[in-house]
This record gives C-alpha cells, sequence and structure tokens, in this order.
C-alpha cells in the first residue's frame, strides 16, 4: 500500500494519485455509508478498508430521499439516519477513525446546506480532503459552485457516459480530485457485468480531461475491478462493500482484499 501522510489539504488526492501513479498503480476507492451498520462498526470498517489496501475512502453522509442510489445503499441510508447518524456524526466518526488516505465525502446537497456555511471547514478540521455532490451538475447553482470550488476539499465531479465531449470538459474544468466516471446510467448497485463501451466512454474523458478518472457504479466483483483498473486510473465499489457490512465487517474486508489484490494483478500484467 501506498504511504500516505494524513493531512486535511484538499492536495492529499492529487497526491495520492501521483504515487499511485509513479508505481504503476490504480486507486482502490471503497465506499461506506457513514453510520451503517452502526456507528462504531463504521469507524471499525474505515480502519479495516485503510489495512485491506484502500487509497481512498468515500464516506456516504445518510440523506432521507437518496434518489441516486439503489436499494441497497438507500437501505443502509435510512438504518444509519434511524440510529441518529447525521452530516456532524459523519464528520465525527471521520475525525475517530484517522485515517491515513485521504477521505471523501459522498454526499447530497441538502445536507450540506443544512450543516452552515462553515460545514466544508469543519470537514476538513476533521480529516475529509473531498467532497462529491450527486445533485449539483455543473451550471446548477454557479454560486454554490464557486463556494465549493473554493473551500478547502477538493470538489469531485461526476461524469455520465453519455456526456458528451464538449460537456465533459466543462465539468472536469469546474472540479478537481478526480472525476467520477458513472459507468453506466441509473441508480447505484451492483451489476453482472461491465458496459460493453465502458473503454471508449473512459477513452473520450481521457481526451477532456488531465484529471485521474475513476469509475463507479455497478463494479461488484474482483474480475470487473481488474477490468476497470486496465482502463481508468481508479475503481470505487459502493453497493457490493455495503451488502456486504450488513453481514459482517470481516464479510465486507474479505471483499476488499479481493478487489485490491484482482486491481494489482491487472496493474502487473500491463
Amino acid at each position: 500500500m501506498v504511504s500516505a501522510s494524513p493531512t486535511t489539504s484538499s492536495d492529499a488526492i492529487p497526491r495520492r494519485f501521483e504515487a499511485l501513479r509513479a508505481l504503476g498503480r490504480r486507486a482502490l476507492i471503497p465506499y461506506i455509508t457513514a453510520g451503517h451498520p452502526d456507528a462504531a462498526r463504521s469507524v471499525a470498517l474505515l480502519q479495516g478498508l485503510e489495512a485491506a489496501g484502500a487509497d481512498i475512502v468515500e464516506v456516504g453522509v445518510p440523506f432521507s430521499d437518496p434518489m441516486a442510489d439503489g436499494p441497497v445503499i438507500q437501505a443502509s441510508s435510512q438504518r444509519a439516519l434511524e440510529q441518529g447518524m447525521s452530516f456532524d456524526g459523519t464528520l465525527e466518526l471521520i475525525a475517530r477513525a484517522r485515517l491515513g488516505i485521504p477521505v471523501v465525502l459522498f454526499t447530497y446537497l441538502n445536507p450540506i446546506l443544512a450543516a452552515g456555511d462553515d460545514a466544508l471547514r469543519r470537514a476538513a478540521e476533521a480529516g475529509a480532503h473531498g467532497v462529491l455532490v450527486t445533485d449539483l451538475p455543473v451550471g446548477a447553482d454557479p454560486e454554490r459552485e464557486r463556494w465549493f470550488g473554493e473551500g478547502p476539499l477538493a470538489f469531485i465531479r461526476l461524469v455520465a457516459p453519455t456526456t458528451p465531449a464538449a460537456r465533459m470538459s466543462e465539468i472536469a474544468r469546474h472540479g478537481g480530485g478526480f472525476v467520477y466516471l458513472i459507468s453506466r446510467l441509473g441508480v447505484t448497485g451492483a451489476r453482472d457485468a461491465l458496459p460493453v463501451d465502458l473503454g471508449e466512454t473512459v477513452a473520450r474523458l481521457r481526451g477532456a480531461t488531465t484529471l485521474p478518472i475513476c469509475v463507479g457504479f455497478g463494479i461488484s466483483q474482483p474480475a470487473q475491478a481488474a477490468a476497470v483498473a486496465a482502463l481508468a486510473d481508479g475503481v470505487a465499489v459502493g453497493s457490493a462493500l455495503v451488502a456486504r457490512a450488513d453481514r459482517s465487517i470481516d464479510d465486507a474486508l474479505e471483499l476488499a482484499r479481493s478487489l485490491r489484490a484482482a486491481i494489482d494483478d491487472a496493474c502487473a500484467r500491463s
């Protein structure tokens, strides 16, 4: 695993990718829902994922109306909310975990707005390094987007597979850290196969930005992670890990280790 110094700077994510690039490796980016299965096990899961070889971890802020998420993450969000998890509670979990790898807040816009004007500063102080807002497309709210872009966290933007090249370039110019490419349209959730045109989509995005490209949505198996690692700079896995965490933290970490091994094997063969 690439070593990294704890930092609250948005520079942590670019530095991580620079270190990985120098070693010819690709990033494993697991997702967890804060407060799922409960607060204590969320901390254990975060720490275990770092030990299992995660390079960056996404921490989802539970939200009552997670429209971009499939049934697994929706259920985990609801369970966390029922146990009292909140934006501030999410920050407390991140601070307690004391990770040495970058942390990205994965959130909808409403929890950030409700948290107040100092939400991004408090997130950075807690140990977050980036923020991804699922429901704030480029151009939707320029003033709010400027607030994110000028804040202490890398502002990571989403790109859909149907996005035209010119729009891809515009999205990337208004973001930082890396670009999160959604592998397929629809909500989050495990799938049996990757889209047949994923390579073409990644290539199109490569022509639109110099930022690292990470692919997520639908990746659930080591073979899929290996295939994505051959195309992109990072592999994001969410629903499959959340579903495993429902059974046990050890089960989720076993999957993370298998994903790490598959990604590394794919890089060694390339």
